[in-house]
């Protein structure tokens, strides 16, 4: 268990101000924030780099806030790698293990385990310079954990990969925290990757912590606008009743608007989605349905880069943000027609727990 107790720190144009946070045994925790927010710095600081002069960092009980980075037993995969070029994959991943003055068996022993997991046996004596984006992030995860640490640390491990690869890692490394049981601090600006990996996850905006919670409490309940704005302002719907369509299909109805939920059970209190997971078009788009309505511009608001409007379709008014090049286009106005669709795998669901199912 990972313990920070009023931690406050300036480095240049990044700090960390009196941060208190506690991040349990095994748990994947991720920070989320946007750039500068000071997300580096705070894994810095639990990897030792730092000479921390107010608050404290405790792990397992024990006050490690003087205890040099080899001390503290913590893998670490910055943003870039940082993998050595001059050695190969196998050399990289046994680097570590070196310098800890394992035996040749144990070494090697400990390398194959990872690369297995990691799916990397077949690239062990390949060169760095040869790796794709994946390879190099699975690599750098391999020497990360080779030692046995009791914290993994990572930095923004997916900003540099395609999306496909991304998504792909993503469900990697689920599978490898459930296969390891390593408690892992994972920091992004990317919503997407949190709400997937996160057991629990923190915002943190100019330096300070401004909620902790799952990602459904965060999304559904933000608690002040740093947290909303950041987030991107949710459309959160009330649902008065529900009905199974086929299994994993549940239709809501949201007054009056029937919306159409990848969900087992009947028993949504809630649903949302962001305004940036909606699809705006002023023609009828092709297609199925579901999900789709008309509605008109009850507001708008057009800056350089983004168009943010509010759509009324029946009794509800719903958000959406697009392109401001878009909404140039199409001509976008107040009290212009348009037609929505709500993207069925970005909605969210908010259970009601007096509802059981089950009984």
């Amino acid at each position: 268990m990972i313990e920070i107790k009023n931690l406050s720190i300036h480095m240049g144009d990044f700090f960390l101000k009196n941060l208190n946070l506690t991040i349990q045994d095994k748990e994947y925790f991720v920070l989320l924030g946007p750039s500068g927010a000071g997300k580096t710095v705070f894994l810095e600081c639990l990897a030792g780099l730092h000479n921390i002069k107010n608050g404290e960092i405790w792990i397992d009980d024990q006050n490690v806030t003087g205890s040099s980075p080899e001390e503290r037993n913590v893998g670490y995969v910055p943003q870039d790698y940082v993998l050595f070029p001059f050695l190969n994959v196998a050399e990289n991943i046994q680097f570590g293990l070196k310098r800890q003055k394992y035996t040749k068996t144990g070494i090697r022993e400990r390398m194959m385990k990872l690369a297995d997991i990691l799916g990397i046996d077949h690239l062990l004596k390949r060169g760095i310079q040869n790796l794709s984006g994946g390879e190099k992030q699975r690599v750098a995860l391999a020497r990360a954990l080779a030692t046995n640490p009791r914290i993994l640390l990572l930095d923004e491990p997916l900003s540099a990969l395609d999306v496909q690869t991304s998504t792909y890692l993503r469900m990697e490394l689920r599978r490898i925290h459930q296969e390891l049981g390593v408690t892992t601090i994972h920091v992004t600006h990317n919503h997407l990757e949190a709400e997937e990996l996160a057991d629990r996850m923190a915002i943190i905006s100019r330096g300070e912590i401004v909620q902790v919670g799952n990602p459904r409490d965060i999304f559904f309940n933000p608690q002040n606008e740093a947290v909303a704005d950041f987030i991107g302002s949710p459309n959160i719907l009330d649902c008065s009743s529900c009905r199974q369509l086929v299994p994993g299909l549940i239709e809501v109805d949201c007054s009056g608007m029937p919306v159409v939920v990848p969900h087992d059970e009947n028993n949504i209190m809630k649903i949302a989605i962001s305004p940036r997971d909606i699809y705006v078009s002023d023609v009828l788009p092709p297609g199925p349905s579901v999900n789709r309505y008309k509605g008109s511009i009850s507001g708008i608001d057009i800056n350089t880069t983004i168009a943010k409007l509010v759509v009324k379709t029946g009794f509800n008014e719903i958000k959406a943000e697009i392109p401001a090049s878009l909404a140039q286009e199409m001509g976008l106005v107040t009290g212009k027609e348009v037609y929505l669709i709500l993207k069925l795998r970005r909605l969210r669901v908010l259970e009601n727990p007096a509802i059981d199912n089950h009984s």
